[in-house]
């Protein structure tokens, strides 16, 4: 009975981690998503975008790793649940996350498209491995996963008609859209007392 409420209290312990993880990948894209768009506007060099997001990610994701240093090896052990998938799963999973991104090399234009399209698949194909392989319900992926790919038409409708003579508007809001994917899944892992099966 003790380690059965010492493996509940880990794994609610393990999703509230991640749960902040998406928070702070949410934070970091729509601060450097907004920042970049005030350097567009100004005119500022190009490589200031760079150092922009660089900057972001590494203070968030700095502070982030330095309060959950201890819970580290807790990280750990949910990532490692998919090194004892069958490898054509592996495989799958890998292709899931990584094709829409190389896409972007063949189709550069439509590259938030892309994003979004490699967020949804990722996480999906994430969450349903590891609920038929590692028996675990990690809802918060799910809800990331899902939202980035039913965002992706309003994507396409603020690029292609609401922002189509702004640009830069477009990708920013899909890059917010981004955003906004992360934090539902961050906030539902956060601050709901979901069970854990």
């Amino acid at each position: 009975m003790y380690f059965r409420i010492n493996c509940v209290e880990d794994a609610y312990q393990i999703r509230r981690i991640f749960g902040f993880l998406f928070i702070c990948v949410s934070l970091a894209v729509a601060i450097s998503s907004v920042t970049s768009e005030i350097l567009f506007l100004n005119n500022l060099p190009n490589y200031l975008h760079g150092v922009v997001w660089i900057i972001t990610f590494g203070i968030i994701f700095g502070v982030y790793f330095l309060h959950f240093k201890e819970k580290l090896s807790l990280i750990r052990n949910r990532m490692k649940n998919s090194l004892a998938w069958p490898l054509h799963i592996k495989i799958l999973n890998g292709i899931c996350w990584a094709f829409p991104f190389a896409l972007i090399g063949v189709f550069p234009q439509h590259f938030q498209y892309l994003i979004l399209l490699g967020i949804g698949l990722g996480n999906t194909s994430t969450y349903i491995f590891m609920r038929f392989f590692s028996n675990q319900n990690n809802k918060e992926q799910i809800l990331v996963g899902l939202t980035a790919l039913l965002v992706i038409p309003l994507a396409v409708l603020i690029d292609t008609t609401l922002f189509e003579s702004n640009q830069d508007i477009a990708i920013l809001l899909s890059r917010i859209l981004i955003s906004i994917s992360y934090l539902i899944g961050g906030l539902y892992a956060v601050f709901l007392k979901i069970k854990i099966s």
